[in-house]
């Protein structure tokens, strides 16, 4: 279904996040016709939701809102997101989709920062800038869009070019399985109107490097991957790349992104990568300090994560390490270091936020660095990984 098709037609809206926002603003803008005759949340009683659904046309989901919910599964009315009635409306025409359980927006947003040196292009999607703002967009515009699995469930039509950057265990709450969250991420490459693929990361292994790690302005060997990807991409789109690595110049670390949010009087940097939710993306993060003392602050709510490969790096590591263990996980990632050798005295469990980065404070050595990446997503203490986020960094200025 194309956004345009909407005119004339009853929706039922499930949940108001940026996304569906966005999507009913456009609406009330340029189709008349068409009638929002419910707002659904989560709050909404089981046999209003049925009946609402029942009576309309379409329903447009945010894509918070799993298509695997019975109340959704069990309805014969057609459903969607407004990313996918953008997608439909353009037939994929000039978009370059990037997903992956970890990398997607930092590789979209390499890519549209090289791409936007030889073309004009837009960046936007599950990254912040909602697509459906963007149904004015030339056709000889590229738009970078980052999609979720949430939104390629149920997506219909495809992006001219489709991209994966890693693929591993995750989201397994909404999708009800790991083997059900892989398949709606691969699903992308099979949707109509793709013309190319690119995955030369996640499950299926690596390409040679296009730069060193150490000529990105981005932390970390994993980023110099995203390069090579968002390189593969571009040249998947029919371009050839602008010159490496001064292309690159003006990268700067998404927000908690391995991002240095303080930097203390002893030289102690503090690191924020709240999105880690993965222990792939904790590893990741460890990386990119190999040879500096760390206190790692990692746990959050659980998920269901195998934390054994996790536990086994952070007791290899050759440079001083502790570890600032929160609840929920962290228990288990405790035990998975403590079962390959790492010493109990450099562990400890913190009961919030604050008291962790206190401890990890009266931890480090000078010169060293207070890492976030907890490894888990943030759901039982904070709204998101960004409070989350915010709240380490609040907390870097006065541990």
């Amino acid at each position: 279904m194309k956004f345009s098709e909407l005119d004339g037609r009853r929706i039922a809206l499930w949940g108001l996040g940026r996304e569906t926002r966005a999507f009913r603003a456009e609406l009330e803008r340029r189709l008349p016709g068409a009638r929002i005759t419910a707002v659904i949340d989560d709050a909404t009683p089981a046999e209003e939701i049925r009946a609402a659904i029942a009576a309309a046309d379409v329903l447009v989901r945010s894509p918070g809102v799993s298509i695997y919910k019975p109340l959704i599964q069990e309805a014969g009315t057609p459903v969607t997101t407004p990313t996918a009635l953008w997608m439909a409306e353009r037939g994929g025409h000039h978009v370059i989709g990037v997903t992956g359980t970890k990398g997607k927006s930092t590789t979209a947003t390499i890519t549209a920062h090289l791409l936007g040196q030889l073309t004009a292009t837009e960046l936007a999607g599950n990254i912040g800038r909602p697509v459906i703002e963007l149904l004015d967009a030339p056709l000889d515009t590229w738009v970078v869009c980052e999609l979720s699995s949430y939104q390629i469930a149920d997506m219909t039509v495809g992006p001219e070019v489709a991209v994966l950057t890693s693929l591993s265990r995750e989201h397994t709450d909404w999708h009800g399985s790991e083997e059900r969250y892989r398949a709606d991420k691969l699903r992308l490459f099979d949707l109509p109107g793709v013309r190319a693929a690119v995955r030369p990361l996640g499950d299926r292994g690596g390409w040679p490097l296009v730069v060193a790690p150490e000529q990105v302005p981005l932390r970390g060997r994993h980023n110099a991957e995203n390069v090579t990807t968002a390189v593969a991409a571009i040249r998947a789109a029919g371009f050839e790349p602008p010159r490496l690595p001064d292309a690159l110049a003006g990268l700067v670390a998404l927000p908690h992104r391995l991002q240095t949010v303080h930097t203390d009087a002893r030289g102690v940097e503090w690191v924020d990568d709240s999105i880690s939710t993965t222990p792939e993306s904790a590893m990741a993060a460890l990386e990119a300090f190999t040879d500096r003392p760390v206190v790692l602050i990692a746990g959050g709510s659980e998920r269901e994560q195998d934390y054994r490969e996790l536990g086994a790096r952070l007791a290899a590591r050759t440079a001083s390490t502790h570890l600032v263990l929160l609840a929920d996980t962290g228990a288990r990632l405790g035990e998975a270091a403590a079962a390959h050798g790492f010493a109990q005295d450099r562990m400890s469990t913190a009961g919030d936020m604050r008291e962790a980065t206190r401890r990890a404070a009266e931890w480090i050595a000078p010169g060293g660095v207070v890492l976030l990446s907890p490894a888990a997503p943030s759901f039982n203490r904070y709204a998101n990984f960004e409070e989350r986020g915010d709240h380490f960094a609040a907390l870097a200025l006065r541990p």
